[in-house]
């Protein structure tokens, strides 16, 4: 008689959302987007308070972009292309409701912070509690990626893990300042917090920004040939621009010095310039997918060309921040979400909703608006910021409508994901 081996027992989960962490987390990200910016917009022009002795309102902006919005697409992004790049299962079903509750808990805390509710006679009790599931969620998803990368001994991707736990002790820092009425030390985690991620879409895009342009471009027929399209990459230039970005950060935050500040900047700007050139492929334009990605790439030089500009032509600092904000975290995560959601899902990607150009179309205007038109004319500066606010809103609207069903549902293929 002959063992037979029974196939194991496929994953279920107790609703398609909670399959694999990035059709909830881009979910909750994207609503989030909407619920906060519109919150935002009110504080902005006067109509809601928060208690600026407490905490200054631009910090509650920051905090909840970065640790909030940010982090989220971090969480949905990494917890899907971890069980790629190693093979392990990542949490899915209770375990990565789990999670998600951590993030969900650590938002309405803020939402409760921000807007003054009490708990035993003071709202800063929230932030304890706030605290609390914000670490929690930063753990548990730094325990889940740590043990799939030694489970494999995949130790280049410790590196990333290593950005989750500074991301930890960033948002540490906005919690004590904020306890501790140090204001210098809340700006500090946002700006730690900040830099990391945009330190993680430097280091994550340059693996799979060329990587998406050679898949979706490949294949494709030109004059009844097969194509196939490979990209440059140059260790050299990897290097470069992780050190030119570690000493811009370090600069920016610790060392203000203009002349380092322009130096470390336009080495950031100029190593990413040459690597786009190497990225480029006229074929982009026609895939929205992929346009998006090289245009939020393009977009995050252009910011760091601004950081060089800004201590010699005397414009705002945050005009610089806001435009390395937007494109090398709201329009690179948009380019990734729709993109992302479409393969996980079992659907094709050369084939996504009609509505993904509208949403670049409008994370376009977003930097326009904020960043290039206050440079222009300050004279209009809140109408700048209403129009950048408002098409930020559509860009995430949008996003909902054409894909929370998608995210929602089961792979048409049937397959668990």
């Amino acid at each position: 008689m002959h063992s037979i081996d029974l196939p194991s027992k496929p994953p279920t989960s107790p609703h398609p959302i909670l399959n694999l962490s990035f059709r909830i987390f881009f979910s909750a990200a994207a609503l989030f987007a909407v619920v906060t910016m519109v919150l935002w917009a009110f504080v902005f022009t006067g109509h809601t308070a928060i208690n600026a002795q407490v905490l200054n309102p631009l910090y509650w902006h920051g905090h909840e972009m970065i640790y909030g919005y940010a982090l989220a697409v971090v969480a949905g992004f990494l917890l899907t292309a971890v069980k790629t790049w190693t093979g392990v299962m990542m949490p899915y079903g209770y375990k990565l409701l789990g999670i998600f509750s951590c993030w969900l808990l650590a938002r309405l805390s803020w939402l409760a912070f921000g807007l003054g509710m009490t708990i035993a006679g003071s709202s800063v009790s929230w932030l304890y509690v706030g605290a609390v599931f914000d670490l929690l969620f930063i753990g548990l998803m730094a325990f889940s990626v740590c043990r799939a990368v030694l489970q494999v001994k995949q130790y280049k991707q410790l590196g990333i893990l290593a950005k989750l736990v500074l991301l930890t002790v960033g948002n540490g820092l906005c919690y004590w300042g904020i306890v501790k009425a140090d204001m210098s030390m809340t700006k500090i985690g946002i700006y730690v917090g900040f830099y990391l991620i945009i330190g993680l879409v430097l280091t994550i895009g340059r693996r799979v920004v060329p990587f998406f342009i050679e898949r979706g471009l490949s294949g494709i027929s030109t004059e009844g040939e097969k194509q196939t399209v490979t990209l440059r990459n140059s260790k050299a230039q990897d290097i470069a621009s992780l050190l030119f970005f570690l000493a811009f950060f370090i600069v920016d935050l610790f060392y203000p010095n203009k002349y380092l500040l322009t130096l470390t900047a336009l080495g950031v700007a100029v190593v990413n310039t040459v690597r786009l050139v190497g990225w480029y492929h006229h074929g982009i334009w026609q895939k929205p997918l992929l346009w998006s990605l090289y245009v939020a790439f393009l977009g995050m030089c252009l910011s760091f060309l601004l950081y060089a500009l800004q201590p010699w032509l005397g414009y705002n600092h945050n005009i610089a921040m806001h435009g390395l904000a937007i494109t090398g975290i709201g329009m690179i995560t948009v380019a990734m979400m729709t993109r992302v959601s479409l393969g996980h899902t079992g659907r094709s990607i050369h084939q996504p909703p009609k509505m993904v150009k509208y949403m670049y179309g409008l994370m376009v205007l977003v930097f326009i608006s904020r960043v290039l038109l206050p440079l222009a004319d300050m004279s209009h500066y809140l109408l700048w910021i209403m129009v950048a606010q408002s098409a930020w809103i559509a860009c995430f609207v949008l996003f909902c409508i054409s894909y929370l069903p998608m995210l929602a549902r089961p792979r048409p293929d049937g397959l668990f994901g």
